[in-house]
């Protein structure tokens, strides 16, 4: 069949988006085509337009990893799906066969790949997704607020629950709170049982952190952030620091964290080769740990919370498919505070 899409012919700026119309193949063996209603906006895709060295791209090549809609083509021997089902799609792909992904640790498998960055994604009307991405929708959420959920939803999750292992009582800092990741971290830290410290750069986003549940928030505009978390924690420091902006602010998490503390990283949004003091990481013992995605298998706790109102999706706005250039511009000049999401007509 044919179908409308969003797609690219070549990497560069937001202007090598366009409207076309593609060919796509009918769902194979354990497949189903999704009609999307939504699709949301990442800072992968921003990376994945200007070209990353590790991708193969297969032009014309479609971003969007977060995609909601309905089934509305079965292929042979689908399971767990209905035509008409409204349903959320796992953004991680992977074997289903090795070790890594029998043991639920699949974004640790060799194969691992994103819609979006690896395959195609889905910035489309119509997309191929397998049976085993199929997830539940939750409740009667609107499309444009499930779709801000998975894949900053899971990363958030491993950060804080597997790789920070936040418990009641602790001190997290989470860096730049109007993010997709941190508006998420947000609410999960919270959700464990711990104070949260945010940081951001404006007093509007200030606010909009404290509305999801920050303790406290740190304009780092106007303030160093360092100086404000020692004051925060009597001098010794925050347990745990969510991070995914690098550079400088990579570099000062590490000296706001107490002996022994972790700092996790998921990206590195304003540089990838911060000036490290090695002796605040060997001397104070902290751990720095890298966090990509997460379990497939997390989702689904992911989406009961959504269900049952403890966890909120973060939508800033939401625009046509058709305008992804200019929405990819708002998210590079870090105008969003959340998710922008496209709503496919």
């Amino acid at each position: 069949m044919q179908t409308e899409a969003m797609v690219m012919m070549t990497t560069g700026g937001p202007e090598v988006l366009e409207r076309r119309t593609i060919d796509l193949p009918e769902p194979g063996p354990r497949e189903v085509r999704v009609r999307v209603r939504a699709v949301a906006v990442n800072h992968l895709d921003l990376w994945t337009r200007r070209g990353l060295p590790n991708v193969k791209y297969d032009f014309p090549y479609r971003l969007g990893s977060d995609i909601v809609g309905e089934i509305d083509a079965l292929g042979a021997g689908a399971r767990g799906a209905t035509l008409g089902q409204k349903v959320v799609v796992s953004p991680g792909l992977s074997c289903g066969t090795c070790a890594r992904c029998l043991t639920g640790d699949d974004n640790l498998c060799g194969q691992y790949r994103i819609f979006g960055e690896g395959a195609q994604g889905g910035y489309c009307r119509h997309v191929n997704v397998p049976d085993t991405n199929l997830l539940p929708y939750p409740g009667d959420l609107p499309f444009a607020h499930a779709a801000a959920i998975p894949l900053v939803f899971l990363t958030a999750w491993q950060m804080v629950t597997r790789r920070g292992e936040v418990q009641p009582g602790q001190t997290v800092l989470v860096q730049a709170a109007g993010s997709g990741v941190s508006s998420a971290a947000i609410q999960i830290a919270k959700l464990f049982g711990a104070r949260v410290i945010a940081t951001t750069g404006t007093d509007d986003k200030a606010e909009r952190a404290r509305q999801l549940g920050a303790d406290h928030v740190i304009n780092y505009a106007t303030s160093d952030f360092v100086a404000e978390c020692k004051k925060l924690t009597d001098r010794r420091g925050v347990d745990v620091v969510i991070e995914h902006v690098g550079g400088e602010v990579f570099q000062k998490s590490i000296v706001a964290t107490r002996w022994g503390g972790r700092v996790v990283t998921c990206g590195a949004t304003s540089g990838f080769t911060p000036a490290l003091d090695l002796r605040q990481i060997f001397f104070r013992q902290v751990q720095v740990l890298g966090s990509t995605m997460g379990r497939k298998g997390d989702l689904f706790a992911v989406l009961e919370h959504v269900k049952a109102g403890r966890l909120k999706p973060v939508v800033d706005r939401v625009m046509p498919l058709w305008s992804a250039p200019e929405a990819h511009r708002v998210l590079e000049a870090r105008e969003a505070f959340g998710k922008i999401v496209l709503e496919v007509d």
